[in-house]
């Protein structure tokens, strides 16, 4: 095909989304936003062990490389010229822990994704020398609780269990690094020069990084005994970490020589595709669960209501790093595949917006989804799930009402911590992930919140945000971070129908029904080994067992000097 017949839509950027189930390559404009193509991956979770999930990083690897080879073919028959990708992004899940070898370009172990739950012996044997066992010690520093969840206990687990990364460590051949910094390093090179970096939003989450100097912390990377030298360096999230190397052969082989300008943690990446960048907005994700990143500015604010504080963004090495407090809902979309699973009331997820719409109204009937406890702002245990408030008259379009209102009832009492925590009054919610399509869930959030809800046309907001840091970096310079630029971002706002009283009035009855769900359970975990979900939660709320190993007497020294 003749250069001239090739569709010209001037700049373009690509951005990987490297997710816990799959990895995707999305290319958009650079002027509109518009997604042009992508291609999606499947990844492989294994499961060695009850409570152990990995996946194999080479996999991860090869799926980018197809994915960003699909991608190229989709475009190629689409007439687009792959030679107009001026910048490539990265976003990737969170904490999951990768150790290589970098002379041999090879993982000396598979990666621990962040659900694993494997480290809770390391947590309580380092939490039984922290003083009065406070898992809140380090969030001075971190923004985090001490938790199986965050990077630096799955990397001791590696460094106490895995003789290959030990003998690594003595040669001096290890990596660490998260996702993001094994396809980096990957993708500029490998062992032949690749770049060994992250950025402040990843390692904001491994509980080794000073949240506040945006460096690594000896005295942090002492008590868990990491030897820094294996440590990525640590960058902004929008700037040319080096450039693209690929096979010649291929039609992907175009973007060698195209910079990896943009790296961010998937909800910190969600935070930027929402364009949340003042102080005040609010991004929250619905899927199987809700993630609400919450932006506070230039400032950290520690939560005094179980949240995170982390780093949101830091769009260039000479602009200011912006600050976000995080909270989960437990049960979103898992709510309505357990109405259709467990209870068969709908045969498929989008059926639930049908028979809530029939109703209007749970007519009395509340649903307090506490399957595994309760997460912020309570973070009980104990609690289980229930309905009630059932009459004869209730049916199961009630019932599917209630679920949806559970689930918005959940995000009020998230984003009521939020702003108990920093003061900053929210004046809308930005919305994402699937759960959205869902319009009568939509509406009730707004009615829930009293505050528009605020959905973005374009769905893919987490890749968005990895491509705008990528094109907006020092040296591409093709992407404008300005909300009134992208002609082709759009929005549906859903404003509030109801009056306060009425919404305070449910929320009133909902927040009883909360009251009425806990202390179920007595003892954790149960006698058949299950673990509850609170040993694997971020904020690391979970019981702890009164077996504790002991520890050395090397770490005393080091706790004198963090008090």
């Amino acid at each position: 095909m003749a250069a001239s017949d090739r569709v010209v839509l001037g700049p373009l950027v690509g951005a990987i989304d490297q997710g816990t189930s799959s990895t995707r390559f999305l290319v958009f404009n650079a002027k509109t936003a518009e997604l042009l193509s992508h291609h999606q991956v499947e990844i492989k979770q294994k499961f060695p062990k009850e409570g152990w999930v990995e996946q194999d990083p080479k996999e991860i690897l090869q799926s980018v490389y197809e994915c960003v080879e699909k991608t190229c073919e989709k475009l190629n028959q689409l007439n687009i010229d792959i030679t107009n990708i001026k910048a490539v992004g990265v976003s990737n899940q969170r904490e999951t822990t990768v150790v290589w070898d970098k002379t041999t370009g090879e993982p000396l172990y598979n990666a621990i994704v962040w659900l694993d739950l494997r480290t809770q012996p390391t947590v309580e044997r380092l939490l039984k020398i922290i003083p009065g066992q406070n898992t809140s010690f380090f969030k001075t520093r971190t923004g985090l609780p001490l938790s199986t969840y965050f990077s630096a206990v799955k990397l001791r687990w590696l460094l106490d269990n895995v003789e290959e990364i030990r003998q690594a460590v003595r040669d001096g051949r290890a990596m660490f690094g998260t996702i993001d910094s094994w396809l980096i390093w990957s993708l500029t090179g490998g062992k032949n020069g690749g770049v060994h970096c992250t950025d402040v939003t990843n390692a904001s989450r491994t509980m080794l990084f000073n949240i506040h100097s945006l460096e690594w912390d000896s005295e942090l990377c002492h008590f868990f005994d990491v030897p820094m030298e294996i440590l990525p360096k640590v960058r902004s999230s929008s700037e040319i970490y080096g450039l693209m190397k690929m096979c010649p052969s291929l039609k992907s082989g175009a973007l060698t020589g195209v910079p990896i300008s943009g790296c961010l943690g998937d909800q910190s990446a969600a935070l930027v595709g929402q364009m949340c960048f003042k102080d005040g907005q609010a991004k929250n994700t619905y899927g199987t669960g809700c993630f609400l990143l919450y932006n506070t500015g230039q400032k950290p604010v520690l939560s005094e209501h179980g949240l995170l504080t982390t780093v949101a963004y830091k769009l260039g090495r000479d602009k200011p790093v912006y600050y976000a407090l995080e909270g989960s809902v437990a049960i979103a979309g898992a709510v309505v595949r357990w109405l259709r699973d467990n209870l068969g009331i709908v045969k498929s997820s989008s059926e639930i917006e049908k028979l809530a719409a029939e109703v209007g109204t749970s007519y009395g009937c509340y649903f307090v989804p506490a399957f595994s406890g309760l997460y912020a702002p309570y973070w009980e245990p104990s609690a289980r799930g229930i309905i009630c408030g059932l009459t004869q008259f209730t049916n199961k379009n009630h019932i599917a009402f209630a679920a949806l209102e559970a689930v918005c009832f959940q995000t009020r009492e998230i984003l009521d911590a939020m702003n108990k925590d920093c003061g900053i009054p929210l004046s809308e919610l930005q919305v994402d992930g699937g759960m959205t399509n869902n319009k009568i869930l939509m509406q009730l959030q707004a009615d829930i919140l009293c505050i528009p809800v605020v959905k973005p046309s374009m769905p893919e907001t987490t890749a968005l945000g990895a491509a705008m840091a990528a094109g907006a970096a020092e040296g591409v310079g093709v992407w404008s971070l300005n909300p009134g630029d992208l002609t082709a971002v759009t929005w549906e706002r859903f404003e509030p129908q109801i009056n306060p009283e009425e919404s305070e009035y449910r929320y009133a009855r909902w927040k009883k029904a909360v009251m009425k769900s806990m202390g179920w359970e007595i003892s954790e975990p149960q006698a058949n080994g299950d673990s509850s979900i609170f040993s694997s939660l971020p904020l690391g709320f979970y019981i702890v067992s009164s077996m504790i190993m002991l520890i050395g007497a090397k770490y005393i020294s080091v706790l004198s000097a963090l008090t």
